[in-house]
């Protein structure tokens, strides 16, 4: 019989990884004002608003995954802007791994300086709608 705390050796220990909570502090974005806390899906859309008004690299506070590049797209032909939006917008959201796809882009480039996008990102927690206002 071996003794309970005993190892094994050649053994491999499984670790299981915890999904971290989404719990955080509301921010109502349109007033620009923290107030309560909030969860599940809003909290999901908050972050990823984060992300995406986030500079990539530009902050040291964050890690170089987090934020998006778009700075470096101004004065790019409106071509070139549209499928780099589509494809940097996906890889700064699926970075985080809650979000699970982002689908349904749809691009509006009536305004001469800015490509407005719409888009669906699809969560642990169901899917959300986006936009997002790219200068260009």
């Amino acid at each position: 019989m071996l003794p309970q705390n005993a190892t094994i050796p050649g053994a491999v220990e499984i670790v299981q990884q915890a999904q971290l909570p989404t719990c955080t502090y509301h921010w109502n974005i349109k007033v620009d004002r923290i107030r309560g806390y909030t969860d599940g899906q809003i909290a999901m859309k908050q972050a990823n608003y984060k992300i995406l008004m986030t500079e990539r690299f530009e902050h040291v506070i964050y890690s170089h995954g987090y934020g998006i590049e778009l700075l470096e797209l101004f004065g790019q032909p409106i071509p070139y802007c549209v499928s780099e939006i589509k494809r940097r917008v996906t890889e700064a959201l699926l970075h985080d791994d809650r979000n699970l796809d982002v689908t349904r882009f749809e691009f509006d480039l009536s305004r001469k300086e800015t490509v407005q996008v719409e888009f669906r990102v699809h969560t642990i927690f169901g899917e959300i709608e986006m936009n997002l206002e790219v200068p260009v």
